[in-house]
Order: C-alpha cells, then sequence, then structure tokens
C-alpha cells in the first residue's frame, strides 16, 4: 500500500484537516495508518507518549486514530523564539536556539532524522499520511523543503492537493502548483480536494468541469466549510472558531490573547461544552463582566508579561475581584517575580510577576517534559507538563481559592469531555467522507 503527501496549494488550506479525514476514513475501513508531518512550525506542542514533545496537529489526528503517540509523528518542530530565531526540536528533544538562516544552513543533517521516522512509520503501518508545510513550490526553498517535495521524491508517495477556495483564486493556485511541481512528482499526483466551500456547491459544478478537463487534474472531493473546533494548530484557526451555544450559558470565561499565546488547545472542552461562554480578550478591557479569566500557556513568558503591562491588563488582573486561572505559562506570570539569570526565555534576569503566589519562578535551562495522571484541584488529570520554569513551595499546582493555576495541560479535559470530542470527529469525519471520492483514492494506494 502506498503512503499520501496532502500538499496545500497555499497556507492555511486545509492540510491537518484533511490529513485528519483522510487518515481516519482509511484507518476505519481497517488499515493501519499513521499521520505524520517531517517538520512542523507550531508554539502549540504535546507531550507524546514516548516523553517527546510534538506539534499539536500530529499529536491529536494520532489520538483521534486510537493510535500510540511518539517523536517519530513530527521528528522536527520549531518554535518561535522571537526577533527571528527558533528553538529547534529534534526527535521530541529540544537541541538549540537557532537563526532560521542557520537551520537552513544544516537542512541537509535534517534529512536522516527525517528518514528515521517515516521508515520507523513505515514498518509498523499500511500507509502513511504525510502532511506537507505551506506552499511545496516555493522556487527558492524547494531544495531545502522536507515536509513537501522531500517526502514525496524520497518515498514516491501519492499526492493530494488541497486548494481553500475561501481565500480566492482557487483556480490559479491549483494550475499553478501542479505545474511548478518536479515533472517526476506530477505523476504521482492523484486529484485535488477543493475545501472550505460556502453555499449551495451544486453551483461549483462547472469549477470541477474545468478543473478535470483543462488542468487534467481529477477532482476527488468538494468539502463544504464546517468549524470542527478541535485540534488547532495555530491562533488563526483558533481565532476563526464558532462555538455552539446552548443560549443558556452557565459561565462567562475571558482568555486573554497575549503575542506568544501557545497551547490553546487547553480551551478545546471549555469551547466544546454548550453551557460556557469564550470570549477572547486582546487588549485592555474590564474583566468583571467574566465569571473566569484564563491565562494560557506562553512560548516567551517574559515577552508576554511585559505585554500585559504595557496595555493595562497587569493591574487590571491584580485588581479584579473575578475568578482567576492559569495555565503553565499563564501560571508562572501569577507568582512573585519570575527569575531567568540564564537566559533561557529572555535577556531580562528578574521581572516582577502578578504576584498572586508567594513564591518566585526559576527559569532552568533543561525543560521539563513529563506525561502522566496528576491529581488536581480534587479530581485526576491525564495531562502533561511541558515548561522551563520552576517553582519550589508550587511545583505542580496552586490553589487559593479564586486565583488558580497549574503547569499541567490538559486540566479541563474530563471523560465527558472525551467521549464528546469523539462524537464530534465521527460526526464531522463521516460528513466530510461522503463529499469524497474515497474508492478513487483506495484505488490509486493500493
Amino acid at each position: 500500500m502506498k503512503s499520501i503527501s496532502i500538499f496545500g496549494t497555499s497556507s492555511d488550506a486545509g492540510k491537518s484537516t484533511v490529513t485528519l479525514i483522510i487518515s481516519k476514513i482509511l484507518h476505519d475501513l481497517g488499515y493501519r495508518v499513521a499521520p505524520f508531518k517531517a517538520q512542523n512550525v507550531s508554539n502549540n506542542a504535546v507531550v507524546a507518549d514516548d516523553g517527546g514533545e510534538i506539534a499539536v496537529a500530529q499529536y491529536f489526528q494520532a489520538d483521534a486514530l486510537g493510535i500510540e503517540t511518539s517523536h517519530h509523528l513530527n521528528p522536527i518542530l520549531l518554535k518561535s523564539g522571537g526577533g527571528g530565531s527558533s528553538y529547534l526540536i529534534i526527535n521530541g528533544k529540544p537541541i538549540a536556539k537557532q537563526s532560521v538562516r542557520s537551520y537552513y544552513r544544516n537542512i541537509s543533517k535534517l534529512e536522516p532524522i527525517v528518514e528515521e521516522a517515516f521508515l520507523y512509520l513505515h514498518g509498523r503501518y499500511d500507509c502513511i499520511v504525510a502532511e506537507g508545510a505551506g506552499s511545496p513550490v516555493e522556487l527558492n526553498l524547494m531544495d531545502k523543503d522536507l515536509s513537501n517535495i522531500y517526502i514525496a521524491s524520497r518515498f514516491k508517495t501519492k499526492i493530494i492537493l488541497v486548494a481553500d477556495i475561501e481565500k480566492g483564486g482557487v483556480f490559479a493556485s491549483i494550475y499553478g502548483v501542479y505545474n511548478l511541481l518536479p515533472e517526476e512528482l506530477k505523476g504521482e499526483v492523484i486529484g485535488v480536494v477543493i475545501n472550505k466551500f460556502r453555499g449551495d456547491i451544486e453551483l461549483f459544478n462547472d469549477g470541477i468541469k474545468i478543473i478535470e478537463e483543462r488542468f487534467k487534474i481529477p477532482v476527488l472531493g468538494v468539502l463544504p466549510y464546517r468549524p470542527l473546533n478541535l485540534g488547532f494548530e495555530d491562533s488563526q484557526s483558533l481565532l476563526n472558531y464558532r462555538q455552539i451555544k446552548s443560549g443558556v450559558e452557565e459561565w462567562r470565561v475571558g482568555v486573554i490573547l497575549y503575542p506568544y499565546v501557545s497551547n490553546y488547545n487547553d480551551l478545546e472542552p471549555l469551547i466544546l461544552n454548550p453551557k460556557v461562554e469564550v470570549e477572547f480578550i486582546r487588549g485592555d478591557m474590564d474583566l468583571e463582566q467574566f465569571d473566569e479569566v484564563i491565562l494560557l500557556g506562553s512560548k516567551l513568558v517574559v515577552k508576554d508579561l511585559e505585554w500585559l503591562k504595557r496595555v493595562g491588563l497587569f493591574r487590571r488582573l491584580q485588581r479584579s475581584q473575578t475568578r482567576i486561572f492559569g495555565i503553565c505559562g499563564g501560571f508562572e506570570m501569577m507568582f512573585e517575580r519570575l527569575i531567568d539569570r540564564l537566559g533561557v526565555e529572555s535577556n531580562v534576569e528578574t521581572i516582577e510577576g502578578l504576584g498572586f503566589i508567594d513564591d518566585d519562578i526559576v527559569f532552568q535551562r533543561e525543560k521539563v517534559l513529563k506525561r502522566g495522571i496528576y491529581r488536581l484541584f480534587g479530581r485526576d488529570v491525564n495531562g502533561f507538563e511541558i515548561h522551563h520554569g520552576i517553582s519550589r513551595k508550587y511545583p505542580i499546582y496552586f490553589d487559593g481559592g479564586r486565583v488558580r493555576g497549574t503547569f499541567v495541560h490538559g486540566v479541563f479535559e474530563d471523560e465527558q469531555f472525551r467521549r464528546d470530542r469523539s462524537i464530534a470527529i465521527d460526526s464531522f469525519v463521516g460528513e466530510m467522507r461522503e463529499r469524497l471520492d474515497v474508492e478513487s483514492i483506495l484505488n490509486n494506494i493500493i
């Protein structure tokens, strides 16, 4: 059975979603399937079952399939370091902070790492669905493209294009990407999926005819725009969510979106709950209108703390009488001081925190990467830790009644959420399957 590469005809075309859909369809048909992304750029990371750090999209896709998660699903991860630099994570472990130029200069040394991960999965699964990154035809970078060109060329994967019709220019994007692909890869393209269609799909029948007859590219399906509200990979997908409300919301939550916010997947149990109303806070505003304010994780805690002070939310939080909950980086902001003498996150050695918790956060070079069952706030939580900051007095969590926080991600999840999430994924994939030519996909990979 051949593996599949999912190429977007533009950034944010929906590659992660289509990877999930095709993986789940093949899995439900009885095939052993693994999602894969050679190199991802995301501040949203999860600790996998093997203790490695991988992008949330690959973890979410694998979790939906019920398979074991490991660093092999995403062997290379880049996280923003600010100032044109990135934190490089290889095989689940943080390696170094480096410039983008330095990363590309050493790209050939990363190819064996990607190859090893792919072959590991190839030996254990019938089919790998390999998600691409950005556009596969950035002509000045194609020789450095690990997720698209390298994977498709090295492992002879079949290719499915994904085009975002909502952006406009769908015909140009399909024609352009296909015709700019290397000649040996054009023959591996089995078709295109038109994604994010709004309105009457029948109105695109002439569009399908144009793509198939003039471009000679089969259309494998036209997928309607449906928000899944799960597996958020970036802040844009988070801001585009549509929450389904019950009309009798019992809890109104304000979530502060600072510039380097991360791990917003912690919000999924709240967003999926129709009795909770979630609103995002992007600047100075009254916090007393909320039942609770949440401080999410942060990739650069000191910079986000400085942002809170600059926009006025720092003082509002200190004076607020509403409940406040912090997770990971947001939890660290709640302490008296944050001390970074080693320059792990910034060049600021000491900065004043919100002062809610009577201890300091000290940043250490070695990152805590841990997954397990935690006893938090009176219940067991299946979660994970991923942080440099350490508190000696409150190493896991703090419960001050109105003010609470924890280093543990997944704190809002419970068995009901996991059941609801499974139902939501099955329903979403089921609807999309009706719009896809699954038989054609199977005929090309078996």
